[in-house]
Order: C-alpha cells, then structure tokens, then sequence
C-alpha cells in the first residue's frame, strides 16, 4: 500500500472559504495546505450563485434606474448581451485562473472527491483510484452547502440557483417556489430576461428575516416590475410531461403543472429555491464518530474544522471568508506557537440583497432586538429624506432605518433599501463593529449631496438624550 501524502493542513472544499482558510493557515509560514475540490476551483460563489447573479442583476439595475430619469432613451437590454457578460465572469466555467491563483500563493490543489476517512485522514477518490492524505494538524471542511428539495420535486428536474444563474434557453413561463433572497434576485432578472415569472411564497410576506418595511418595499417593487407574487401559498403537488435532462439553463422536458393551495398552475419550468443546508452527509462523519447534529454543535476534536456555509454559520461568501481568515489565523497560531488576534464578541452579519431597489442589512432587526431584551430606539427616514439619495433615481421608494440601544446608545442595527443601498451599509457594520455611540456619530459629517446625507437625517430622529448624554 502507498504511504499517504502527508501535508499540515487538509482542506475539504476549494470555494471561497477554502482558498481563504489554507491561505490564512499557511501565509508566512513554513506549513504547507492542500485544497481537494470535486468540482471547480472557486466554488459555487464563483460561477454559479453571487458572481453570475451580480453579473445579471447589475444591468437590469442600471435599465431600470435609466428608464427613471429625464433624459435618457434607449434603455431596453440586450439578452444575448447580458448572458454573454454573465459569461465572460463565470469564465466560461473554466477554473484554470482560480487554479493558478491557488498553486501561485503555496497551495496544492487536488482534483477529486474528499471525505475523512479517520483522525486527520482523507481518502481522496478520484477517476482513477483512492489514495490517502494525512494532515499533521487540521482537516477542514469547507463543503459548503446544497439546496432543500423536498421530495414531491423527485424525478421532475425542478431548476435549483445553478440552473438559474446558468440560465441560456430563457421559459416563456416560470415559477419560483419560495420567498427569500435567491427567489426575489431570480425573479427580477428571469423577469428582465422577458420570462412571465410567478412567484409563490408560503409565508404572508417576502424577505421574512429583513425589517418588515424593506419586505413591504421589495414586495411591491417586484409586483410593479411584472412579477405574479402569490402570499401564503402551499405547494401540494407537482407533475410535468416527459423530464428530460439536459444541464444548466435548459429546459428539463414538458410543462410543470402544480397543485397550489390557491388553485393549480402551469409553466414551462420550475425554480425551486426553499433555502439550503449544510453539505455534512457525504464527506466522512461517521468513520470518526460524528453525524452533521453533532458536528454542526461544535461538537468536534480540535483537529477538524468546520468552516462556511458547511458550519452551519450564516450562508454568505463574505462571512464565511471572515470566518476562514478568524480560524486560518488560529490554526496558524497554534501550529507554529505564535499569536493570533481573537475577534471581537457579536461580531454582526451584513447582507446586501440585490433585488431592485437593493436592500442591506445588518446586525440585529427592531423585533429580535427586542426578543432578546434589548431596549431599543428606532430611526426610520424614507430615502428622499436626502437629497443625495434622491438623486439617484427619480420616484423611487426606500427607506433606511437604525436600531439603538437605548443604554450603550450604540447602534445593534441597521437597514437600507433603495438605489444603489448596499454601498451605505459598511458603515453601519463600521459603527456596530466598533462600538461607536450615537453621540459620536452625530459627529460624522456626510458628504453633500451623497446618499449617506440618510446617515445625518437618521440620527437627527433620535431622542436628544442620546445624542446629549449627561454622563
């Protein structure tokens, strides 16, 4: 039997979040990391969720701002175009630059399917075999995640993201099944694309987890773009004639017909897109006693690390990336006895959702505020409350808000919806990250006319005892 390849640190998954933790683990040092990745090197962020998505949504975005202001003609969008930038920054799906930057910073990159296999032990499978890897310190899980489908969707090739950010053969009609961040972007560029989309929410609003105020914005925002978006609506059944499998962007055979609890539809295909889950059922848990409950409760020996969308964490490249640099650091840290920095407590979670208008958020709603018995004071201002803002786009509806707490007089939480929103928002995570009272951030002077003028209104809403503090 061959002798393992041995290397210090094994990452499991070659995304984002494992580039970024291999990297972190072995920069300035002398230990060494290998990435073992099934598909392409980058990861689904890269060619098949937040790069092509952006790469759609930012033209249809810029139309849509254009076709609302004075001046401007010509705005309607080019779909062979617009399809062929969405490829041009997949790269064709061709990972061979993800490749180079990899290999270019000290990592081995490993093709094939890994899955732990023992106590920092990694059968890598490939085509043409099964060899072993052995880590001296740490094995990572950088898996990622994978969509829910339930079981009525089995055997009718229901679209998943892949599918609709791959999108080349645009459905006359189609219906997605769901209500939260990949349904709402979806619908607005399968719209823009000219398909006659229908989207079916269960619950009594989209965007469930944003302020209740951004959910009423985007709602009707997608309803005057044209989308059919059906509240509190249960899918029974689904059926379609002759599925057929034909790859990303195609259409999988006859129409889908659905039984809804509002009464039955029809379309030429279906995206579901009902959240994801941690990918934990394949990568070798059990050959060292852990099922994904136990793993994903941190319940794990100190030499295997769940990172990303695989820890169960909050599913964003650029908190999982974070997280990656956190624990790459430790992992470094405590191999080569030196020192890393522990990060702050409550670090908060930003989210830009890039429906049209954006909407971003961070930290803590209104509602959990106070579920967690935080007292809270909240600013809201409409968007044209500054000039700046309004600029942007002529009859638009928006709207930013901020969550205080009343005793630190800091902010725990922020939320903007509007043109162009998510720009304004690493200045709120700024500002909760670091703690800053509402006293001195009165202190910030916007730039005149900018959208961050929003920032002065907000504050200016304020109680003066905040702002004046006594003591």
């Amino acid at each position: 039997m061959a002798e393992p390849e041995v290397f210090d640190v094994i990452v499991i998954g070659a995304g984002p979040v494992g580039e970024n933790i291999a990297q972190y683990a072995t920069q300035g040092t002398h230990l060494t990391a290998a990435l073992v990745e099934r598909g392409l090197v980058g990861g689904e962020c890269s060619y098949y969720a937040c790069i092509p998505s952006k790469a759609l949504l930012r033209p249809v975005e810029l139309a849509a701002t254009a076709a609302h202001l004075p001046g401007i003609t010509g705005t309607s969008l080019d779909r062979r175009a617009l399809l062929a930038r969405r490829d041009e920054w997949v790269s064709s799906y061709d990972d061979s630059g993800q490749v180079d930057w990899a290999e270019g910073v000290g990592l081995r990159v490993l093709r094939g399917t890994g899955r732990v296999a023992g106590e920092r032990t990694v059968e890598l499978t490939t085509p043409d075999g099964s060899r072993t890897l052995q880590a001296r310190h740490a094995v990572v899980i950088a898996t990622g995640s994978e969509p829910n489908l339930p079981d009525m969707y089995d055997g009718f090739l229901p679209w998943g993201s892949r599918d609709a950010t791959g999108v080349d053969e645009v459905p006359r009609r189609l219906v997605i099944v769901g209500g939260g961040v990949v349904a709402c972007e979806a619908a607005v560029w399968m719209n823009a694309l000219g398909s006659a989309v229908t989207l079916l929410s269960r619950d009594d609003r989209v965007l469930n987890r944003v302020e209740p105020f951004a959910s009423e914005i985007t709602l009707n925002a997608l309803r005057k773009a044209g989308v059919d978006v059906r509240l509190g609506v249960e899918v029974t059944e689904c059926r379609r004639e002759d599925p057929q499998p034909t790859g990303l962007g195609r259409v999988h055979g006859g129409p889908v017909v659905l039984q809804t609890s509002q009464g039955e539809l029809t379309a030429d295909e279906i995206l579901v897109a009902i959240g994801r889950r941690p990918r934990l059922d394949d990568v070798g848990l059990a050959s060292v006693g852990l099922d994904p409950t136990k793993a994903l409760s941190g319940d794990v020996p100190p030499w295997l690390v769940l990172v990303g969308d695989a820890s169960g964490e909050a599913p964003l490249t650029h908190w999982g990336k974070y997280r990656a640099r956190v624990l790459g650091e430790q992992i470094a840290a405590r191999v080569t006895g030196g020192t890393s920095t522990p990060p702050p407590e409550d670090v908060p979670v930003p989210q830009v959702i890039f429906t049209d208008p954006q909407v971003a958020s961070v930290g803590l709603t209104e509602a959990q505020a106070r579920t967690a018995g935080v007292d809270v004071v909240v600013s809201h201002v409409p968007w044209t409350a500054a000039s700046g803002a309004a600029l942007l786009r002529d009859d638009v509806e928006g709207g930013a808000q901020l969550v205080v707490d009343r005793a630190s007089r800091c902010l725990v939480g922020a939320s903007f919806v509007g043109p162009e929103a998510g720009e304004l928002l690493h200045s709120a995570t700024i500002a909760i990250t670091g703690k800053v009272p509402v006293d001195v951030l009165r202190h910030a002077v916007p730039s005149y006319p900018t959208a961050s003028e929003l920032w002065l209104r907000l504050i200016e809403q304020l109680p003066g005892e905040l702002l004046h503090p006594t003591s």
